[in-house]
């Protein structure tokens, strides 16, 4: 087994594609680290995959900034090491940026952005000491283009793809990988919390979103690139051709992104 033993700390692994790849870790027998806000969630996950592995529950708020030298200690402390980071914890939002509060703009960098970064930069010297390590930043198709009604949310997650691939290119430790996915509509509960303008939840599915890619599916893909420790994952259908429409034909690229906003908005699931 490919990761039988290794240290893989999954952060937000309470739903959605950090549960399943959490799942898939233990199925590798992964030694594992789950850290959420819901505690209740995590100890239900972790129950369930203690019948295949070691896993242990942290959890924390990442809007926390303050406080997440002590859970990065606290990581260190359950096995002695991490062998890999997963950055998985998210917040979707569903709001026209002119409608949008500045406090809304606020949460969606913190969970997205610089949650992720500040847990990061104080693991790199972690990493450096052992001359080895992998990080998982699971950002989105919403990283490398717009999309109507997710200013904040694809704000935070070019910031997230940005930060990253400048790390990709400066580190100099030896045996130390970093991959970002991107990953476009997967099948699951992120549209229920996702934010509206006044910081609301939305508490709806969108259709593209039931119609997504299986969770499963996404998480068995991140884990091969992982595996093969590629740069950059993409998993994603109708999204992929957008994105390169947006490269070889912006124009055309626009007028459908638009479409695409207005027409997901008229088919909203309650």
């Amino acid at each position: 087994m490919q990761y039988k033993n290794k240290v893989v700390w999954i952060i937000g692994a309470s739903s959605g594609i950090g549960a399943a790849l959490a799942k898939q870790f233990a199925q590798q027998q992964a030694l594992l680290i789950l850290t959420a806000r819901n505690s209740d969630k995590l100890d239900i996950l972790a129950k369930e995959l203690k019948a295949l592995t070691s896993c242990i529950v942290l959890p924390a708020d990442i809007t926390r900034r303050d406080t997440l030298h002590i859970i990065v200690e606290d990581s260190l402390r359950v096995y002695g090491h991490i062998d890999i980071l997963v950055h998985s914890a998210g917040i979707g939002q569903r709001s026209l940026a002119i409608d949008t509060g500045i406090s809304v703009y606020n949460q969606l960098m913190d969970v997205n952005f610089f949650g992720p970064l500040t847990i990061t930069q104080y693991l790199l010297p972690h990493f450096q000491q052992r001359g080895a390590g992998h990080i998982v930043a699971v950002g989105s198709m919403s990283g490398l283009m717009g999309f109507p009604g997710r200013s904040g949310y694809v704000a935070a997650k070019h910031a997230l793809k940005g930060y990253f691939e400048t790390l990709q290119v400066e580190h100099t430790i030896p045996h130390f990988y970093i991959t970002i996915v991107s990953p476009g509509r997967v099948n699951t509960p992120l549209p229920l919390s996702a934010l509206t303008a006044d910081g609301r939840p939305y508490n709806k599915m969108d259709h593209a979103q039931l119609n997504g890619i299986p969770v499963d599916v996404c998480a068995q893909k991140i884990l091969s690139g992982i595996t093969r420790k590629k740069k950059h994952i993409i998993i994603a259908r109708k999204e992929r051709w957008l994105y390169w429409l947006r490269l070889l034909l912006p124009a055309t690229y626009y007028r459908m992104a638009r479409k695409a906003g207005i027409q997901e908005r008229d088919q909203e699931v309650l």
